[in-house]
């Protein structure tokens, strides 16, 4: 590896801790402690009539991490991205990206153990930014906004309690919850009995013959009533 100097992004401080232990001098790791920008908490932030333009914030008390990221990409060479492999670390990344601006070439740092191979093949294996991640993360995002702020407003108005929410998620995990809570309801208990009987064949061969009907009307068995 060259003398150049490397800023690395992780996520967690822990994690940035025990990867600088396997690096050189010349690698600088820093954190940025989850994601620096979201969508705002006070307004939907999403214009459905224009092909739904998304408005993003710094999350706040994010301001002076971002500040500090900023003066350290200045003394660098090379910027790695070192966020986790899934969307919402792709998407941190993106963000980073998108608030940082860095003049410097910046690509994906990927790795899978902390261990110091897994962490140096990484650092010298990196790779661009995953788009198609990012818009999943994004897509997702926008979908919770969007069934969030659109039925809560209506749940307050129902039931008089701003404390309940609904979502893509939790409503439709609700009316699962709720469709199998009337089944056990209406399940009407009942005693039964199965009718079996040990049989030999005209060969004396043993065999198993079960009643399951009487007067051509079929009759329930164990498995109906599970």
């Amino acid at each position: 590896m060259d003398d150049s100097k490397v800023l690395i992004i992780v996520e967690s401080p822990t994690k940035a801790k025990t990867i600088s232990k396997f690096l050189p001098s010349t690698c600088t790791v820093v954190a940025s402690k989850g994601h620096i920008r979201d969508l705002p908490e006070k307004h939907m932030a999403i214009d459905v009539e224009n092909d739904f333009a998304i408005e993003y914030k710094v999350v706040e008390g994010k301001e002076s991490l971002i500040r500090d990221l900023k003066k350290s990409l200045k003394g660098a060479d090379r910027l790695l991205l070192a966020t986790d492999e899934d969307r919402e670390g792709e998407s941190i990344s993106w963000h980073l990206l998108e608030v940082l601006k860095p003049k410097i070439p910046h690509q994906r740092m990927v790795f899978h153990e902390i261990t110091k191979s897994a962490i140096q093949k990484a650092l010298s294996s990196g790779r661009d930014l995953d788009q198609n991640l990012v818009q999943a993360q994004e897509g997702r995002r926008v979908i919770d906004r969007l069934f969030g702020y659109t039925l809560s407003p209506t749940l307050w108005k129902k039931l008089a309690n701003k404390k309940l929410s609904a979502g893509r998620v939790q409503s439709v995990g609700l009316r699962l919850t709720v469709e199998r809570e009337r089944q056990r309801i209406a399940f009407s208990q009942s005693t039964y009995f199965d009718a079996k009987a040990e049989l030999l064949s005209s060969s004396q061969q043993g065999y198993e013959a079960r009643l399951t009907s009487y007067q051509d009307k079929i009759l329930a068995g164990g498995k109906d009533f599970d």
